[in-house]
């Protein structure tokens, strides 16, 4: 009996799984072959990047459709190919792809309810309440403070070549984006560029240390969110969201108790929710709960200390492999501080190579792919598809950004192409390393001010030079596109 039950059981379950994989044929769309149970993710997380993976698919199908099916693990998946189409989702019709569908499980894990996951009106709520952090005006004003932290990264790369002139550059230019974050979000001189077991250090270099079982259930909660809400999962660490939790309280107690004022992100954090509105501002917002101080906090640092300190290591990585380029970048950013008399501000919005050489850095290494999900029934413009509401749809940033049509030979790292002329004469949604639309990064301003305080400092007070011609290699493990082994380089002081 026992034995009929089990073959019962298992045939049922090779009828569904069978029925799932044949999805895309089945609505008549081009679709990449599935493979019992990654779907055609065949090798993710073990093998290749995502970023790999989908630039795979998109080099097979690109031209044959608007875009194309693939299968994650067991759930059909939308591939972006056209660029219109992009721009459909992302911009045009925004109503119908306004989540990232990123898993988030505020009930049992408080930190993830932060503006990167949040989905619908909770989103446009918190953002309207953020965006103004990051205006002009509170750029210029944190700007000296960035700046004073860079003085560190200076005495640390001369600590670093007083022993040895080959430094890995990834992991101080991740201290760096530490101590600006720690410093900017937080009010907290945590020195990491100084003291590299700093706590703030520890913990930021754990949330993304990805072990054989994190990696499992990250790709269990992209595949099956809700499945994984009901089973109580959580993404952070109890050690870490403790630790964000009690700096958070002890930062907001230690300035009500005494009345401390900076130009910070806490700042406007606080006052959103003591007041629930922002100063200057007519619109009341409502007020932020101590658990969405947190999580905003926590999303605020993982921006800042991944995504900057990565694009700065590649861009430096390449300055170290074109030196006409490098010195290029360094005449660039001696001038505009010999015309400002320092490195301020108004001399780093005046940098207009060095934001080129960053922006081709982000073109060739964009920080990670670009997710939506269905929020209801889509038809698709001019076909007979539909997609239907919780489906996923991916825009595979790295494979546009590689791509020969738009960027002829790819893989020469040239910033020319972002000059004035070329920006104006290509389509802007062939260059997306923050996403496009309302719902793209909120913090890229941020992100490029930081970015440009450290290249800028680094290129004053140091040549960078190759040590090494083996080629890149890509963690399968990491979300954001990272370098196997670091990346090492001979550094100078001039």
């Amino acid at each position: 009996m026992w034995i009929y039950l089990f073959l019962l059981i298992v045939s049922l379950s090779f009828l569904l799984v069978r029925r799932r994989y044949s999805y895309w044929k089945r609505q008549g769309v081009p679709f990449i072959p599935a493979r019992f149970p990654v779907g055609s993710f065949d090798g993710v997380g073990i093998h290749a990047h995502p970023s790999q993976l989908l630039t795979k698919f998109y080099k097979q199908s690109k031209g044959s459709h608007p875009f194309v099916g693939v299968y994650y693990f067991l759930q059909p998946v939308v591939e972006v190919l056209d660029l219109d189409l992009v721009k459909t989702i992302l911009i045009r019709d925004f109503q119908y792809f306004h989540d990232r569908g990123l898993y988030h499980n505020e009930k049992d894990d408080p930190i993830s309810g932060n503006l990167l996951n949040l989905e619908g009106i909770r989103w446009t709520n918190q953002r309207k309440k953020l965006i103004p952090t990051f205006s002009s005006g509170k750029l210029r004003i944190m700007c000296p403070t960035i700046v004073n932290v860079a003085k560190n990264l200076t005495v640390s790369l001369d600590r670093c070549i007083a022993g040895t002139r080959e430094v890995e550059i990834k992991d101080i230019l991740a201290r760096f984006s530490t101590d600006v974050i720690a410093t900017c979000a937080f009010g907290i001189d945590c020195s990491s560029l100084l003291d590299p077991d700093n706590e703030f250090r520890r913990m930021g270099t754990k949330v993304f240390d990805v072990s054989t079982w994190k990696l499992m259930k990250l790709f269990f909660v992209f595949a099956f969110g809700n499945l994984a809400r009901k089973c109580h999962m959580k993404l952070i660490d109890a050690d870490i969201s403790g630790f964000f939790f009690k700096v958070v309280r002890e930062t907001i107690d230690f300035r009500k108790k005494n009345s401390v004022q900076r130009n910070d992100f806490m700042n406007l954090l606080m006052q959103l929710q003591e007041k629930g509105e922002l100063e200057g501002s007519e619109e009341k917002l409502g007020n932020l709960s101590l658990n969405e101080v947190v999580a905003h906090s926590f999303v605020f640092f993982l921006g800042g200390f991944e995504t900057a300190s990565t694009t700065m290591s590649y861009c430096v990585y390449e300055l170290s492999s074109n030196e006409d380029v490098q010195e290029r970048a360094r005449k660039c950013v001696m001038d505009a501080v010999t015309k400002y008399g320092e490195l301020n501000y108004d001399a780093l919005m005046d940098m207009p190579y060095l934001e080129q050489c960053i922006n081709e850095t982000l073109r060739k290494y964009p920080p990670t792919t670009v997710y939506r999900i269905v929020t209801k029934d889509y038809q698709v413009p001019d076909s007979d598809v539909v997609f239907p509401k919780g489906m996923s749809v991916m825009v595979p940033v790295y494979a546009i950004h590689h791509d020969p049509e738009y960027w002829p030979d790819p893989e020469r790292y040239n910033p020319d192409r972002f000059s004035a002329e070329e920006c104006a004469s290509r389509n802007p949604l062939t260059f997306i390393p923050f996403g496009e639309g309302p719902r793209m990064c909120v913090a890229a301003r941020l992100g490029m001010l930081q970015t440009k305080i450290g290249l800028a400092t680094m290129l004053m007070g140091f040549r960078f030079s190759s040590c090494s011609s083996a080629p890149l290699r890509f963690s399968p493990k990491h979300f954001i596109l990272t370098p196997v082994g670091g990346l090492w380089m001979r550094v100078e002081r001039l």
